[in-house]
């Protein structure tokens, strides 16, 4: 896996407060002037929104489609809501891929089977539903995944982990929905991450 961020090259103590055109620039650079090589994804992680990054992303470079991330509360839907209605806009008009609920549920390392929706629940799967776009999965809300992140051994690596699955799962639907855009004649076009 190829990684690349702006915060690479930024001090990370400091903010960076960068206006739109120098954020659109940024994007531009950090697409072209990598060697990517060759990729089967390129997977660009977004901050929610509607903003410059969005419009840059989707105005310079192909994009097959967009994985909505949201969590279950009703403001983080709204701004999903958002999300999914500008990439639906004839003017920009990327499909959507699906829906990944985040931090669903909490499940506690020592009652692994007990889901606790803190966050309210079914608020991603109610949009999908609502909007008619997949449903992709729920990512529990568990110490596991930052932990073995910090770690250097990112959970979804870890076999036999029931928050891994729903990773693996995540990325199968995905590519199984880029797959479908694909034989409907879309071709070499990356996948947006919001």
């Amino acid at each position: 896996i190829k990684l690349l961020s702006i915060g690479f090259f930024t001090d990370p103590n400091q903010p960076v407060p960068w206006r739109g055109p120098m954020v659109s620039t940024a994007v531009k650079q950090l697409f072209n002037d990598a060697d990517w090589g060759e990729l089967d994804y390129l997977v660009v992680d977004l901050p929610p929104g509607t903003g410059d990054i969005h419009i840059t992303v989707t105005q310079t470079f192909p994009v097959t489609g967009a994985v909505i991330v949201t969590t279950p509360q009703n403001v983080a839907l709204a701004d999903a809501r958002k999300g999914i209605g500008m990439f639906m806009m004839d003017a920009i008009n990327v499909p959507i891929l699906g829906v990944v609920e985040n931090m669903a549920y909490f499940t506690p390392a020592e009652l692994p089977d007990n889901k606790y929706y803190i966050f309210g629940k079914d608020g991603g799967k109610k949009l999908a539903t609502q909007l008619d776009v997949p449903f992709l999965c729920e990512v529990p809300l568990v110490s596991s995944i930052s932990e073995s992140g910090d770690a250097g051994m990112p959970v979804v690596l870890q076999e036999g982990n029931a928050t891994a699955a729903a990773f693996i799962d995540m990325a199968q639907l995905v590519a199984q929905q880029v797959s479908i855009y694909n034989a409907r004649g879309i071709t070499d076009k990356n996948v947006v991450n919001n």
